[in-house]
């Protein structure tokens, strides 16, 4: 067995990447396929998931456009409708700035596509990037709509709104490597998004994982010479061995039914900075899990170094 530290990475490179390569590289660590990752791939794995169903990869990547109308009421039909997982707010009276994920856009259409507005945003989004919305729009394509412009805002525009709108439209996502006892407690938090090393499709005896089960080392035994923590290894020795024996009869998502929470697991974490700020406030505070500390801890730090005009109120309030 392979005993290793917990940690995390923000992952700042994929707000850098185009979304099919972002939402690709996200979806591959459900299954630790990364090494599958070529300059072709992204199409024909997203397809596949979209095809099959599995939403939850196309909640990965956000984009976030600014709509002019030249009448009210055709903004106001985008808040009638109340549509799921959008961030919507009103910059001046017939401009809206409008974030969402590729999942949020793709059902926005499925369920309002007869909306004005909604066939305005999904003919832009659909010339731009066709993979996402080719299997939900007509092959003839969606005809514009006259009196709605829409225009994406670049990332870099996102990072210079002020700090209220920052903290709603700009989204990070976060890789930690903790134990699953800390994962219970992460996907609690809604409306983030999350991706998750799956131990129903990951078989640990394969090379690709060296035969052996990963364990993160416990906050609670620190002291590897201790009695806590020789009792602790040889439990999960002991887990380990009866694992790969139900492997040789077993399949991964029956076998997988006497790993313990000690597992290390891999998780991303996608979420606007509003919802990090609230994230941080229950999981850094006293009375917090130790092991969900360890790791929120420091990541405020480093949050609050990117982005100060968010989170130094927050970690003021942490050291006084």
């Amino acid at each position: 067995m392979i005993v290793i530290p917990p940690s995390y990475e923000i992952l700042n490179d994929l707000d850098r990447q185009s979304l099919a390569m972002r939402i690709e590289a996200c979806g591959r660590l459900c299954y630790k396929s990364e090494d599958k990752i070529s300059e072709a791939s992204a199409p024909i794995f997203i397809r596949n998931i979209l095809r099959h169903g599995h939403n939850s990869v196309a909640e990965m990547a956000v984009v976030t456009l600014e709509v002019i109308v030249d009448k009210e009421s055709v903004a106001t039909q985008l808040f009638k409708a109340m549509p799921r997982y959008l961030n919507v707010d009103i910059l001046e009276k017939n401009i809206l700035l409008i974030t969402a994920s590729v999942r949020a856009f793709r059902e926005l259409y499925l369920e309002h596509a007869n909306l004005k507005i909604v066939k305005a945003i999904t003919a832009f989004l659909l010339a731009r990037h066709p993979l996402f919305f080719e299997d939900i729009t007509p092959a003839r394509g969606i005809v514009p709509q006259s009196g709605v412009m829409v225009k994406k805002l670049y990332l870099s525009e996102v990072e210079n709104l002020p700090a209220h709108l920052l903290a709603r439209h700009r989204y990070l996502a976060v890789k930690f490597i903790v134990n699953r006892a800390v994962t219970h407690e992460m996907v609690r938090h809604r409306p983030c998004s999350f991706l998750q090393e799956s131990q129903r499709y990951c078989r640990y005896d394969s090379e690709k994982f060296g035969n052996q089960v990963t364990f993160i080392k416990p906050l609670f035994y620190e002291d590897e010479e201790g009695e806590e923590y020789r009792l602790w290894s040889q439990a999960m020795a002991e887990t380990e061995k009866i694992y790969l024996q139900l492997l040789e009869s077993s399949t991964a998502q029956a076998a997988r039914t006497v790993l313990p929470n000690s597992c290390k697991t891999e998780l991303i974490v996608y979420a606007n900075l509003m919802q990090w700020v609230h994230m941080f406030k229950l999981r850094v505070a006293k009375g917090a899990d130790p092991s969900m500390r360890e790791v929120m801890t420091p990541l405020l730090r480093d949050f609050g170094e990117q982005f100060p005009g968010v989170f130094e109120p927050l970690l003021a309030a942490q050291s006084s």
